[in-house]
């Protein structure tokens, strides 16, 4: 049995690390190095590094930059943005990450899920789910940072997600992200119900108290 995990997750645009707010504002933080030594001190179990400026520019993220980040880093490293192909993804894991996460690349083309597990092992492929609630009180699957609706709903796609392969789902609620007012425990709880993977909850932590609230109350493996 995995014990529940405390994972930080940094966001890259244009080469700051910044703080999404509902994906529409971002609050620049500082250069990458920075936050990773820093946040390696806060005991946390992994650092889920997310560049979310390498698909709109056709790339994946820096292997020179994760080469010099993954020097500071002393836990576990899951990298994503931008990865659309097995090269890639060879690549980044080569480069210093021990997990890639995926998103637009899967949406697209959903066997790239199976492709990557076959190669690196389902434990490696960690699929980003970014959801919101519509007025049917359903959760569907949002790509192009929130703006797109793919028609997927949240436990419709994490399921089969994990029939297609992937070892593990990061699910960021797009209302709740930098609101500070706690996880959507029912989009969580709507997914954990359906998949034997371990989910990651992200999205609206203001207090440490939020976190045993989605691993007790919703499910969460990972926080």
């Amino acid at each position: 049995m995995l014990k529940n995990r405390l994972i930080a997750c940094l966001l890259i645009r244009d080469g700051l690390i910044v703080q999404s707010f509902n994906f529409n504002k971002y609050l620049p933080i500082g250069r990458p190095k920075f936050p990773i030594e820093f946040v390696t001190q806060w005991d946390v179990d992994e650092i889920i590094l997310l560049d979310m400026s390498a698909g709109k520019e056709n790339r994946g993220p820096s292997v020179e930059l994760l080469k010099m980040l993954s020097l500071s880093c002393t836990v576990p490293l899951t990298v994503g943005g931008g990865i659309r192909s097995v090269e890639m993804a060879r690549d980044v894991i080569r480069s210093g990450a021990d997990k890639i996460s995926v998103n637009l690349a899967v949406l697209e083309n959903k066997k790239f899920i199976t492709g990557l597990a076959g190669q690196f092992g389902s434990q490696c492929v960690v699929v980003s789910m970014d959801c919101r609630k519509q007025k049917d009180g359903k959760y569907y699957v949002f790509s192009s940072s929130g703006q797109k609706n793919c028609s997927l709903e949240a436990s419709d796609w994490a399921a089969e997600a994990e029939k297609l392969g992937a070892g593990e789902i990061f699910l960021n609620s797009i209302d709740r992200d930098g609101s500070r007012s706690g996880y959507d425990l029912d989009l969580i709880s709507s997914v954990t119900s359906v998949v034997n993977i371990p989910v990651v909850a992200c999205g609206g932590v203001g207090s440490y108290k939020v976190f045993s609230q989605g691993i007790l109350h919703a499910g969460a493996d990972a926080v």
